[in-house]
């Protein structure tokens, strides 16, 4: 679909230079002299990359709507992530690459988001939440308040998050994946 310039909007994912761009902040520019303009910050959703790009509001731009399908995790093999489409039960393998350091937060049988164009995997969403395990804690420094200060333990996944003083080995918390960050105790 195209749309204007001056309707680009952040989280908009635009076709642009023959590529698959997602629209990361816009600031739209009325300068003294000469028309206005859309200064656009795009991140490329193949390799990463960013740009910055103007569109003035007579630029036509192909804005590109993503198809998005819950997938289940299988299993890790090698450096392959198996997944199965939960509605054809079809499974494709993705480089762990893919998924970046978030990877270590997937669980057997978790389901997660893939946004999808032209049948390809471009992106994928994990739960905001997972709940695991505690295998190493710091022992509590006497004297430190609750809201004071956090230390640093190990989850059973290998990734080390700062949690509160009274967290202990062998407890489990829910972690946010997103901001790999100690949320609370898990009920």
């Amino acid at each position: 679909m195209k749309i204007n310039g001056n309707e680009i909007k952040p989280s908009n994912v635009l076709q642009h230079q023959d590529t698959l761009w997602a629209v990361v902040k816009v600031q739209h520019v009325k300068p003294g002299k000469g028309g206005a303009f859309a200064q656009v910050e795009m991140k490329n959703l193949i390799d990463g990359r960013k740009l910055n790009e103007r569109f003035r509001s007579e630029d036509k731009v192909e804005r590109v709507r993503l198809e998005q399908k819950d997938f289940q995790f299988l299993y890790a093999q090698d450096d392959m992530l198996v997944f199965m489409d939960s509605d054809t039960y079809e499974q494709i393998e993705l480089q762990s690459e893919f998924v970046g350091d978030r990877a270590a937060f997937l669980q057997d049988g978790m389901t997660v988001t893939l946004d999808m164009h032209d049948g390809k995997p471009i992106g994928i969403n994990l739960p905001q939440f997972v709940t695991l395990q505690i295998t190493e804690a710091d022992a509590v420094v006497k004297g430190q308040t609750q809201s004071s200060s956090y230390k640093p333990a190990v989850l059973e996944n290998g990734v080390r998050v700062l949690v509160p003083p009274f967290i202990t080995a062998g407890e489990r918390i829910v972690v946010d994946t997103s901001e790999v960050a100690y949320v609370k105790r898990a009920d």
